[in-house]
Protein backbone atom coordinates (compact mmCIF):
# COMPACT_ATOMS: atom_id res chain seq x y z
CA UNK A 1 0.00 0.00 0.00
CA UNK A 2 1.07 3.69 -0.58
CA UNK A 3 1.71 5.80 2.74
CA UNK A 4 2.85 9.36 3.82
CA UNK A 5 6.21 9.19 5.34
CA UNK A 6 8.40 11.67 6.97
CA UNK A 7 11.79 11.38 6.29
CA UNK A 8 13.05 14.71 7.96
CA UNK A 9 11.67 18.66 8.34
CA UNK A 10 10.18 19.50 4.92
CA UNK A 11 10.88 16.10 3.35
CA UNK A 12 7.62 14.25 2.91
CA UNK A 13 7.06 11.90 0.74
CA UNK A 14 4.24 8.60 -0.57
CA UNK A 15 6.06 5.06 -0.77
CA UNK A 16 4.81 1.78 -0.55
CA UNK A 17 5.09 0.66 3.03
CA UNK A 18 4.27 -3.23 3.65
CA UNK A 19 1.08 -4.18 5.24
CA UNK A 20 0.79 -5.35 8.65
CA UNK A 21 -0.90 -9.24 9.25
CA UNK A 22 -3.65 -8.95 11.46
CA UNK A 23 -4.05 -10.90 14.90
CA UNK A 24 -7.36 -12.56 16.44
CA UNK A 25 -8.35 -9.72 17.97
CA UNK A 26 -7.72 -7.39 15.14
CA UNK A 27 -9.21 -5.67 12.44
CA UNK A 28 -7.84 -4.59 9.42
CA UNK A 29 -9.63 -0.60 8.31
CA UNK A 30 -9.43 0.68 4.96
CA UNK A 31 -8.90 4.40 5.60
CA UNK A 32 -10.59 7.31 3.72
CA UNK A 33 -9.87 10.38 5.69
CA UNK A 34 -7.42 11.29 7.87
CA UNK A 35 -7.56 14.86 9.52
CA UNK A 36 -3.69 16.78 9.43
CA UNK A 37 -2.89 17.67 12.92
CA UNK A 38 -0.89 20.16 14.70
CA UNK A 39 1.95 17.75 15.77
CA UNK A 40 1.91 16.60 12.02
CA UNK A 41 2.73 20.00 10.79
CA UNK A 42 5.79 20.16 13.74
CA UNK A 43 7.30 17.10 11.91
CA UNK A 44 6.64 18.64 8.79
CA UNK A 45 8.44 21.82 9.59
CA UNK A 46 10.36 21.03 12.12
CA UNK A 47 11.28 17.24 12.32
CA UNK A 48 9.50 17.38 15.69
CA UNK A 49 8.95 19.07 18.16
CA UNK A 50 10.53 19.98 21.46
CA UNK A 51 13.04 17.29 22.42
CA UNK A 52 11.50 14.46 20.12
CA UNK A 53 12.99 14.09 16.76
CA UNK A 54 12.05 12.24 13.69
CA UNK A 55 15.04 9.62 13.27
CA UNK A 56 13.93 7.05 10.52
CA UNK A 57 11.24 7.59 8.59
CA UNK A 58 8.11 7.40 9.55
CA UNK A 59 3.91 7.17 8.69
CA UNK A 60 2.07 10.62 9.61
CA UNK A 61 -1.25 10.85 10.66
CA UNK A 62 -4.00 9.90 13.70
CA UNK A 63 -7.35 11.41 12.91
CA UNK A 64 -8.26 8.98 10.91
CA UNK A 65 -11.67 7.02 9.80
CA UNK A 66 -12.10 4.29 7.80
CA UNK A 67 -14.26 1.02 6.90
CA UNK A 68 -13.55 -2.29 7.90
CA UNK A 69 -12.36 -4.72 5.56
CA UNK A 70 -11.15 -7.83 7.49
CA UNK A 71 -11.58 -9.14 11.13
CA UNK A 72 -9.31 -11.18 13.06
CA UNK A 73 -11.22 -14.68 14.23
CA UNK A 74 -11.89 -13.83 17.85
CA UNK A 75 -13.32 -10.42 17.01
CA UNK A 76 -16.81 -9.57 18.17
CA UNK A 77 -19.01 -6.52 17.23
CA UNK A 78 -17.54 -5.65 14.06
CA UNK A 79 -17.78 -6.87 10.68
CA UNK A 80 -16.77 -5.84 7.33
CA UNK A 81 -17.92 -3.02 5.85
CA UNK A 82 -18.68 -1.42 9.38
CA UNK A 83 -17.36 2.51 8.64
CA UNK A 84 -15.34 3.49 11.89
CA UNK A 85 -13.70 6.24 13.29
CA UNK A 86 -10.07 4.80 14.61
CA UNK A 87 -8.95 5.81 18.21
CA UNK A 88 -5.18 6.14 17.83
CA UNK A 89 -4.12 5.59 21.61
CA UNK A 90 -3.00 1.98 22.47
CA UNK A 91 -2.45 1.80 26.00
CA UNK A 92 -0.72 -1.21 27.29
CA UNK A 93 -3.75 -2.18 29.75
CA UNK A 94 -0.91 -3.79 32.30
CA UNK A 95 0.79 -0.63 34.09
CA UNK A 96 0.12 0.82 37.04
CA UNK A 97 -1.71 4.11 34.87
CA UNK A 98 -4.13 1.70 32.99
CA UNK A 99 -4.64 -0.14 36.07
CA UNK A 100 -6.08 3.18 37.50
CA UNK A 101 -7.82 3.55 34.70
CA UNK A 102 -5.67 6.65 33.42
CA UNK A 103 -5.12 4.80 30.29
CA UNK A 104 -3.80 8.46 28.77
CA UNK A 105 -1.03 8.01 31.45
CA UNK A 106 0.25 4.93 30.37
CA UNK A 107 3.69 4.05 30.85
CA UNK A 108 4.09 2.02 27.07
CA UNK A 109 1.33 4.06 25.22
CA UNK A 110 1.36 3.49 21.27
CA UNK A 111 0.13 6.27 20.05
CA UNK A 112 -0.16 6.16 16.41
CA UNK A 113 2.62 8.59 13.98
CA UNK A 114 4.55 9.25 16.76
CA UNK A 115 8.42 9.64 17.14
CA UNK A 116 8.45 9.76 21.02
CA UNK A 117 9.70 6.24 21.55
CA UNK A 118 12.28 4.41 19.35
CA UNK A 119 11.61 2.63 16.96
CA UNK A 120 8.90 5.00 16.60
CA UNK A 121 5.47 4.08 16.53
CA UNK A 122 4.09 4.04 12.71
CA UNK A 123 1.35 6.47 11.70
CA UNK A 124 -2.04 6.33 9.95
CA UNK A 125 -2.03 8.32 6.80
CA UNK A 126 -1.46 5.08 4.32
CA UNK A 127 -4.41 3.41 2.64
CA UNK A 128 -4.98 0.50 4.85
CA UNK A 129 -4.18 0.37 8.89
CA UNK A 130 -4.48 -3.01 11.31
CA UNK A 131 -5.94 -2.19 14.91
CA UNK A 132 -6.69 -3.67 18.12
CA UNK A 133 -10.63 -4.02 17.74
CA UNK A 134 -10.86 -1.69 20.63
CA UNK A 135 -9.41 0.95 19.01
CA UNK A 136 -12.61 0.62 16.05
CA UNK A 137 -15.70 2.30 16.60
CA UNK A 138 -18.48 2.07 14.53
CA UNK A 139 -20.03 5.49 13.56
CA UNK A 140 -24.10 6.56 13.16
CA UNK A 141 -24.88 6.15 9.38
CA UNK A 142 -25.50 10.27 9.74
CA UNK A 143 -22.30 10.96 10.04
CA UNK A 144 -19.42 11.25 6.98
CA UNK A 145 -16.29 9.58 7.36
CA UNK A 146 -14.89 13.49 7.30
CA UNK A 147 -16.60 14.20 10.63
CA UNK A 148 -15.73 10.65 11.33
CA UNK A 149 -12.13 11.55 11.49
CA UNK A 150 -12.97 14.79 13.34
CA UNK A 151 -13.26 12.54 16.63
CA UNK A 152 -9.37 12.55 17.83
CA UNK A 153 -9.35 16.20 18.21
CA UNK A 154 -12.93 17.00 19.22
CA UNK A 155 -12.22 14.14 22.08
CA UNK A 156 -8.99 16.28 23.24
CA UNK A 157 -11.17 19.15 24.01
CA UNK A 158 -13.90 16.86 25.91
CA UNK A 159 -11.16 15.89 28.32
CA UNK A 160 -10.31 19.46 28.67
CA UNK A 161 -13.68 20.30 29.70
CA UNK A 162 -14.12 17.20 31.53
CA UNK A 163 -10.75 18.15 33.30
CA UNK A 164 -12.39 22.38 33.89
CA UNK A 165 -15.13 19.92 35.97
CA UNK A 166 -18.95 21.93 35.01
CA UNK A 167 -19.65 24.47 32.58
CA UNK A 168 -23.10 25.13 33.00
CA UNK A 169 -23.95 28.82 33.14
CA UNK A 170 -20.18 30.08 33.47
CA UNK A 171 -18.17 32.53 31.75
CA UNK A 172 -15.68 30.93 29.50
CA UNK A 173 -12.44 32.40 27.77
CA UNK A 174 -10.36 30.81 25.23
CA UNK A 175 -7.33 31.74 24.15
CA UNK A 176 -5.92 30.69 20.50
CA UNK A 177 -8.55 29.75 18.33
CA UNK A 178 -7.14 27.04 15.89
CA UNK A 179 -8.62 23.34 15.71
CA UNK A 180 -8.41 22.94 19.18
CA UNK A 181 -8.99 26.14 20.46
CA UNK A 182 -12.39 26.49 18.34
CA UNK A 183 -13.25 22.53 19.35
CA UNK A 184 -12.95 24.31 23.00
CA UNK A 185 -15.52 26.89 21.92
CA UNK A 186 -17.97 23.76 20.60
CA UNK A 187 -17.28 21.41 24.04
CA UNK A 188 -18.10 24.72 26.28
CA UNK A 189 -20.92 25.40 24.13
CA UNK A 190 -22.40 21.87 24.70
CA UNK A 191 -21.32 22.00 28.19
CA UNK A 192 -24.03 25.12 28.48
CA UNK A 193 -21.83 27.95 29.08
CA UNK A 194 -23.90 31.23 29.52
CA UNK A 195 -20.71 32.66 27.71
CA UNK A 196 -17.63 32.64 25.37
CA UNK A 197 -15.27 35.25 24.52
CA UNK A 198 -12.20 33.69 21.82
CA UNK A 199 -8.97 34.94 20.88
CA UNK A 200 -6.46 34.87 18.67
CA UNK A 201 -4.59 36.93 16.43
CA UNK A 202 -5.70 36.14 13.18
CA UNK A 203 -9.17 36.89 11.83
CA UNK A 204 -10.15 33.76 9.88
CA UNK A 205 -10.36 31.33 12.82
CA UNK A 206 -12.22 33.97 14.87
CA UNK A 207 -14.55 33.62 12.11
CA UNK A 208 -15.11 29.88 12.48
CA UNK A 209 -15.37 30.19 16.24
CA UNK A 210 -18.08 32.50 15.77
CA UNK A 211 -19.71 29.76 13.79
CA UNK A 212 -18.88 27.08 16.82
CA UNK A 213 -20.80 28.91 19.48
CA UNK A 214 -18.47 31.79 20.57
CA UNK A 215 -20.42 34.85 21.97
CA UNK A 216 -17.45 36.77 21.11
CA UNK A 217 -14.06 37.03 19.51
CA UNK A 218 -11.13 39.61 19.60
CA UNK A 219 -8.17 39.87 17.41
CA UNK A 220 -5.82 40.13 20.27
CA UNK A 221 -3.20 41.11 17.28
CA UNK A 222 -5.55 44.42 16.11
CA UNK A 223 -6.73 45.26 19.59
CA UNK A 224 -4.62 44.09 22.04
CA UNK A 225 -6.15 45.85 24.91
CA UNK A 226 -9.58 44.53 23.97
CA UNK A 227 -9.30 42.13 27.42
CA UNK A 228 -8.79 44.85 29.85
CA UNK A 229 -11.95 45.70 30.71
CA UNK A 230 -12.67 42.02 31.54
CA UNK A 231 -10.26 42.53 34.68
CA UNK A 232 -12.30 44.66 37.02
CA UNK A 233 -13.02 43.46 40.17
CA UNK A 234 -10.23 40.72 40.28
CA UNK A 235 -11.43 39.08 37.01
CA UNK A 236 -14.59 38.17 34.88
CA UNK A 237 -13.75 34.88 33.51
CA UNK A 238 -14.86 31.53 35.68
CA UNK A 239 -12.68 29.04 33.32
CA UNK A 240 -9.59 29.89 30.90
CA UNK A 241 -9.46 27.12 28.06
CA UNK A 242 -5.57 28.41 26.72
CA UNK A 243 -5.26 26.66 23.68
CA UNK A 244 -2.12 28.45 22.03
CA UNK A 245 1.02 27.61 23.93
CA UNK A 246 2.08 31.04 23.67
CA UNK A 247 3.23 32.68 27.22
CA UNK A 248 2.10 35.95 26.45
CA UNK A 249 -1.41 34.49 26.45
CA UNK A 250 -1.56 32.75 29.23
CA UNK A 251 0.00 36.05 31.13
CA UNK A 252 -3.10 38.04 30.25
CA UNK A 253 -5.72 35.39 30.62
CA UNK A 254 -4.78 35.08 34.11
CA UNK A 255 -5.67 38.88 34.80
CA UNK A 256 -9.12 38.92 33.47
CA UNK A 257 -10.14 35.24 35.13
CA UNK A 258 -11.99 35.70 38.26
CA UNK A 259 -10.73 34.41 42.08
CA UNK A 260 -11.43 31.03 41.78
CA UNK A 261 -11.32 30.24 38.16
CA UNK A 262 -9.93 27.39 36.79
CA UNK A 263 -7.12 27.40 34.51
CA UNK A 264 -7.01 24.73 31.70
CA UNK A 265 -3.73 24.57 29.78
CA UNK A 266 -4.24 22.99 26.34
CA UNK A 267 -1.61 23.80 24.05
CA UNK A 268 2.04 23.22 24.53
CA UNK A 269 4.35 25.85 24.50
CA UNK A 270 7.15 24.48 26.39
CA UNK A 271 8.83 26.62 29.11
CA UNK A 272 6.61 29.01 30.67
CA UNK A 273 7.27 31.85 33.48
CA UNK A 274 4.51 31.88 35.41
CA UNK A 275 2.54 35.25 37.78
CA UNK A 276 2.99 33.21 40.48
CA UNK A 277 1.41 35.87 43.04
CA UNK A 278 -1.36 36.52 40.85
CA UNK A 279 -1.79 32.60 40.61
CA UNK A 280 -1.80 32.51 44.71
CA UNK A 281 -3.63 35.80 45.29
CA UNK A 282 -6.38 34.99 43.50
CA UNK A 283 -6.17 31.48 43.92
CA UNK A 284 -6.58 30.45 40.62
CA UNK A 285 -6.81 26.59 39.79
CA UNK A 286 -4.40 25.67 37.06
CA UNK A 287 -4.86 22.39 35.66
CA UNK A 288 -2.95 20.42 32.96
CA UNK A 289 -4.73 18.03 30.13
CA UNK A 290 -3.70 15.56 28.03
CA UNK A 291 -4.78 13.56 25.41
CA UNK A 292 -8.19 11.76 26.17
CA UNK A 293 -9.56 8.31 27.19
CA UNK A 294 -13.29 7.39 27.52
CA UNK A 295 -14.08 10.60 25.58
CA UNK A 296 -13.33 9.23 21.93
CA UNK A 297 -15.97 7.33 22.36
CA UNK A 298 -18.24 10.23 23.45
CA UNK A 299 -17.02 12.56 20.44
CA UNK A 300 -18.18 9.66 17.95
CA UNK A 301 -21.21 9.76 19.87
CA UNK A 302 -22.15 13.14 20.05
CA UNK A 303 -21.33 13.65 16.86
CA UNK A 304 -23.56 10.94 15.70
CA UNK A 305 -26.27 11.90 17.83
CA UNK A 306 -26.47 15.53 15.91
CA UNK A 307 -25.59 17.33 19.37
CA UNK A 308 -22.28 18.63 18.53
CA UNK A 309 -21.54 19.75 14.65
CA UNK A 310 -17.87 19.77 13.64
CA UNK A 311 -18.57 20.46 9.75
CA UNK A 312 -17.38 24.20 9.90
CA UNK A 313 -13.94 23.65 11.01
CA UNK A 314 -13.08 21.05 8.04
CA UNK A 315 -11.99 23.39 5.16
CA UNK A 316 -10.17 21.56 2.32
CA UNK A 317 -10.13 18.09 1.67
CA UNK A 318 -6.94 16.99 -0.97
CA UNK A 319 -5.76 13.31 -2.42
CA UNK A 320 -3.26 12.24 -0.21
CA UNK A 321 -0.96 11.63 -2.75
CA UNK A 322 -0.74 15.83 -3.05
CA UNK A 323 0.44 15.54 1.10
CA UNK A 324 2.74 18.44 0.84
CA UNK A 325 0.41 20.75 -0.80
CA UNK A 326 -2.06 19.46 1.87
CA UNK A 327 0.16 20.34 4.80
CA UNK A 328 1.33 23.70 3.39
CA UNK A 329 -2.33 24.57 3.16
CA UNK A 330 -2.81 23.48 6.34
CA UNK A 331 0.04 25.54 7.79
CA UNK A 332 -1.74 28.52 6.53
CA UNK A 333 -4.20 29.72 9.27
CA UNK A 334 -5.50 32.88 7.39
CA UNK A 335 -6.79 30.15 5.09
CA UNK A 336 -7.61 26.69 6.44
CA UNK A 337 -8.26 25.48 10.40
CA UNK A 338 -8.75 21.40 9.14
CA UNK A 339 -7.40 19.94 6.25
CA UNK A 340 -7.95 16.58 5.33
CA UNK A 341 -6.05 14.24 3.21
CA UNK A 342 -8.72 11.68 1.30
CA UNK A 343 -7.11 7.84 0.60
Amino acid sequence: MRAVVIHAAKDLRIEEVAPVAIGPREVLVRIEAGGICGSDLHYYHDGGFGTVRIREPMVLGHEIAGTVEEVGRDVTGLVPGQRVAVNPSRPCEHCRYCREGLHNQCLDMRFFGSAMRFPHVQGAFRQSLTVDERQAVPVAPTLTIAEAAMAEPLAVCLHAAHRAGPLLGKKILVTGCGPIGALCVLSARYGGAAEIVATDVSPYPLRIASRMGASRVIDVGREPEALVGYAADKGTFDVLFEASGNAGALRGALDVVRPGAVAVQVGLGGEMTLPINTIVAKEIQLRGTFRFDDEFRLAVDLMGKGLIAVTPLISATLPFDRAVEAFDLASDRGRAMKVQLAF
